[in-house]
Parts: structure tokens; sequence; C-alpha cells
């Protein structure tokens, strides 16, 4: 009888052992998970997202806009038609692209801004954050659109335009680029050395 009371009384001494070294294991990690928390996050910036959002559709895209459509090939690489097409078409087949709220009620990037981070970073070879102060994204933000925008591109267009050439293909591009430059054969290359050159 004594050695079954002893036996209980060291079970339930380990198991208070036990229950204590667990409680301060999970203190332990509740303090280190708050302290690496409040050590590498950085307050958020409160970026002007309408306000860039509006900006961008003032210079670009409204009815009047501030920039032409000569500097808005310039500075996109593209006609403005043919970007809001690619932007319209992303939208519509890619939740990344649509403008939602945020769950703090915080309204997101437009596909517009999404796409103009990417075909910016593309066509200037830019960093991600190159583009914040005019657009207001965030490092990350611009990353995750310039990687959505040619996994889309990629999806959408992939298929049609993004193909080997054939070689008919490349006879009518040889006939287009001599009709129109004057250069027999030259696809994609800048050696004249074989044109006759007028002295």
């Amino acid at each position: 009888m004594s050695s079954d009371s002893s036996s209980s009384t060291s079970d339930g001494v380990l198991d208070d052992m036990i229950i204590a070294i667990t409680q301060e294991t999970i203190n332990y990690l509740r303090e280190e998970a708050q302290s690496s928390t409040s050590r590498n996050r950085q307050p958020a910036l409160e970026r002007d997202r309408l306000g860039a959002h509006e900006r961008l559709m003032q210079d670009y895209f409204c009815e009047n806009p501030l920039y032409d459509d000569v500097q808005f090939r310039r500075r996109f690489c593209m006609s403005r038609h043919f970007f809001l097409k690619i932007s319209n078409d992303l939208e519509g087949e890619f939740p990344f692209f649509t403008q939602r709220e945020s769950a703090s009620h915080k309204v997101g990037f437009s596909g517009i801004q999404k796409c103009t981070t990417a075909i910016r970073q593309l066509a200037y070879d830019t960093t991600s954050d190159a583009w914040d102060e005019y657009l207001r994204m965030s490092s990350r933000m611009c990353r995750d659109s310039l990687e959505n925008f040619y996994e889309g591109v990629i999806f959408l267009y992939g298929r049609r335009y993004l193909r080997m050439l054939t070689a008919t293909d490349v006879l009518l591009l040889y006939e287009a680029h001599q009709r129109i430059h004057g250069f027999p054969r030259m696809l994609g290359s800048l050696d004249c050395t074989h044109w006759d050159w007028a002295v």
C-alpha cells in the first residue's frame, strides 16, 4: 500500500514538473515571437494609393490626358490602346489584377497601376522599388505585379504570339522589312556590312 502511495506521489510530482516546463516553454515562445515581430516589422507606410491611381489616370488614361500618344508610346514602349487591351484582359482573367479591398478595409491597387509598374520595369530595366514615388507601390507589390504580369501574358497570349517562327513567318517578316526599310533579309540583325552604301 505504501509503495502505491509513493508511486502516485512521484507521478503527481512528475506531472507537475511537466506542466511547469511546458508552461515555461509556451511563455518563452510567445515572448520570442512578439520580440521578433517587433524587431523585424517596420511600420506600414501610409501610401496614397487612390491619389496615385488618379494621377496615373490624369497623366495617361483620361479623355484628355496630360501626355499624348507619342509620349505614351515612348514611355511604355507600346500604344495606349494595346496597353489597355492587355490590362483589361489580365483584369478579366486574373483576380490579382482586380482592385480589391483588404481585410483592414483599405482599397488596393488598380489593375492599371499593377500593369504600369510591370511594363515600366520591363521597358526601363529598373528595380522593383524605382516606381514607389509615382505609383505608391512597395517593392514587394511591384515584384508581385511583374511576376503575375508575365505569367498572365504567357497564359493569355503565349500560344499565338510567343511561339517559334515558322519558315512562312520569316519570309513574311523579311518581305515587310525590305518593303518598309529597304534592307533585304534583315531579321533582328544590325549587321549591314553586306549592303552597298551610296558614297
